[in-house]
């Protein structure tokens, strides 16, 4: 039984998550990784992340990532590994995120005690993440941990993200929901990304799309308008029930105050990162 309140877990890594997700937004990772002769800005978010997985090809990468077209991968992996290794890569990234987090922070917050606190709790959560059937997070967990307090507190947050993200592909597969499916659904509840933002970064078509909300339609999981329907909302609601079972170590290991405190300081570093312009205006919504 769960010594948490109901979704501290949850709403924690709400907290943590965007705060890391700010390095694939800012210009720093695409300069960082332009200096390899990597310019694409789609092979630039694919390398980034996978890169701790190690030379893969694109079949990896796509079924790490989930919801990305194959064809889109393929075009960029496994050539890419010939222009920078993939520790050139992790290198260029963490210099990435210790700018990012200089500029939107600023350097009073990077070197204050609160960092160095929430970058302890983090990485005490972390301790209790597991590898079986999370390739992601396993591969990022090999990676050793930064000294810099700001860049402790990135790798944790990257840490918990790929563990729960690991751990949510479990639940869209047994949900029955396939990569645009999944997609639609989540931008249909209002949270996640633009339909603009989807297409663009993840290598699908418009009729794609369509298709997808068709076979969704189907289910009886969205209506006519696009939105969910009552049935859609409780598989969604399922889901990040899910989700939040197969990621619940990290945050029991660390405990109810514990996780209080991390989620408060991780709230106040994402709102001054947020106020900073960390994150495109339209990024989020039904389009």
């Amino acid at each position: 039984m769960s010594t948490l309140p109901p979704r501290a877990g949850r709403r924690c890594h709400n907290a943590i998550n965007p705060l890391h997700s700010t390095v694939y937004f800012s210009p720093d990772l695409g300069e960082e990784l332009g200096k390899l002769g990597i310019d694409d800005t789609n092979a630039a978010y694919l390398v980034a992340r996978a890169a701790a997985l190690g030379a893969v090809g694109p079949g990896t990468v796509t079924a790490a990532f989930y919801n990305f077209n194959h064809d889109l991968v393929a075009r960029h992996l496994p050539a890419v590994w010939s222009v920078a290794s993939p520790q050139a890569v992790l290198d260029a990234r963490l210099r990435a995120a210790d700018a990012t987090l200089r500029r939107l922070l600023g350097q009073e917050i990077i070197t204050s005690p609160e960092m160095a606190e929430a970058a302890g709790l983090a990485l005490r959560a972390a301790e209790a993440c597991t590898r079986h059937a999370r390739p992601l997070y396993a591969a990022h967990a090999d990676l050793p941990v930064p000294e810099q307090p700001h860049l402790a507190y990135w790798h944790a947050g990257t840490l918990l993200r790929e563990h729960r993200g690991d751990g949510h592909l479990a639940a869209l597969l047994a949900a029955g929901l396939d990569p645009v499916e999944a997609l639609v659904s989540h931008t249909a509840t209002g949270k996640g990304m633009n339909p603009r933002w989807v297409l663009a970064t993840r290598g699908w078509l418009r009729g794609d799309w369509e298709e997808a909300s068709e076979r969704l339609r189907g289910r009886g999981l969205l209506d006519g308008e696009g939105e969910l329907t009552e049935t859609g909302v409780a598989l969604r609601a399922d889901l990040e029930e899910a989700t939040d079972r197969m990621d619940g170590a990290p945050y029991e290991h660390l405990g109810a105050e514990g996780v209080e405190r991390l989620t408060e300081l991780a709230r106040g570093f994402l709102f001054t990162a947020a106020s900073a312009g960390a994150f495109p205006a339209d990024l989020i919504g039904k389009g």
